[in-house]
């Protein structure tokens, strides 16, 4: 071999070697500090963020609930700040362009694969939803109109002032169809405030435990974090634990398929654009349910009720038999 493809070679073989450290954890173990400073920083901000929900007793319907909501997820981004300040005084200075890659933001590459997941993603997760909903169908819970669309509008009928003539049901429909993905785009930066923290640090800094203890610690911790809005009833009606149990079940599952994509990319922004389309795919059922169909818990049959985990756990189930998780599929680029 000749001198230069000979110095070639060695350099991508020690690249390579890189990147299978980094799969592993560049010091082949979790750094307990930083993780620490990021759950306590992330789990502290958002007590603090939802406290005026506390203090001014309304619960849920206080109108102050989506802005707190929304700032809410803007915390595990200060928290990755903050774990990235302890990862600098314990571990020395890096370049931005590695905390950048780190976090899975920059550089796109390869371009393709990472893009290709995003646009996936953008279109799997009102699926999900939708498959939730048609199981909600055949159990018998709930009774769907998808032709019709009679419940969508008997409230669309309820919201016009009187005299107002009704617009074409199924156009309007078409239209809020259409709009979800445009949804995941204009949700994506408050998306992308919690999948920074969750998949683009904690994930990775979780590695070194292996790919599924790390993908389920991570995702627990997702749900653990919605404390302050779940113990007021969000999501699912329950005001005590097992609403805290349930969210950590449904992010622990979700968790594993959002991290799936930033092990397989490498990148951080699959799981932005599919944690901001299944947002906006939330309100699906509003669309599809029948006039005067029985109305069943949100526990059982919510966006992120038990039935929705099941659908969740099955679309897992459905990526580990194709091999999706094997070591030649997870992408080497995590820090």
């Amino acid at each position: 071999m000749s001198e230069q493809p000979r110095i070639m070679a060695e350099a991508v073989g020690a690249e390579e070697a890189e990147g299978a450290e980094r799969v592993d954890g560049a010091d082949r173990h979790v750094h307990w500090a930083s993780v620490a400073v990021f759950a306590v920083v992330s789990c502290g901000l958002a007590w603090l963020v939802a406290w005026p929900l506390w203090a001014r007793g309304e619960g849920m319907a206080d109108p102050l609930l989506p802005l707190v909501a929304t700032a809410m997820m803007l915390t595990p981004a200060v928290a990755t700040l903050a774990a990235l300040v302890v990862d600098r005084r314990t571990r020395g200075r890096r370049p931005a362009r590695d905390i950048l890659r780190g976090l899975g933001m920059w550089p796109l590459r390869p371009a393709r694969r990472t893009i290709g997941m995003s646009v996936v993603m953008v279109f799997a997760m009102p699926l999900i939803v939708a498959i939730g909903l048609g199981i909600t169908w055949i159990a018998g819970l709930a009774v769907l109109d998808p032709v019709g669309f009679s419940g969508f509008a008997e409230a669309l009928a309820g919201e016009l002032p009187p005299g107002t003539p009704m617009p074409p049901v199924v156009l309007v429909v078409a239209l809020q169809l259409a709009m979800i993905p445009v949804g995941a785009v204009v949700n994506a930066p408050f998306a992308f405030g919690e999948e920074v923290g969750w998949r683009g640090w904690l994930l990775p800094a979780l590695r070194p435990l292996g790919v599924w203890p790390a993908l389920i610690v991570s995702g627990a911790f997702w749900g653990f974090w919605h404390t302050p809005l779940i113990l007021l009833g969000y999501n699912f009606g329950l005001t005590d634990v097992t609403g805290v149990l349930l969210m950590v079940l449904s992010c622990t599952l979700f968790g594993v398929l959002l991290g799936w994509t930033r092990l397989r990319t490498g990148s951080v922004w699959p799981a932005v654009f599919g944690h901001g389309a299944f947002n906006a795919s939330a309100g699906l059922g509003a669309l599809l349910v029948a006039a005067g169909s029985p109305v069943p818990p949100a526990w059982l049959s919510g966006p992120l009720g038990l039935i929705s985990c099941a659908v969740f756990a099955g679309v897992v189930a459905v990526l580990v038999a194709a091999g999706q998780f094997r070591r030649s599929r997870l992408s080497a680029r995590l820090g």
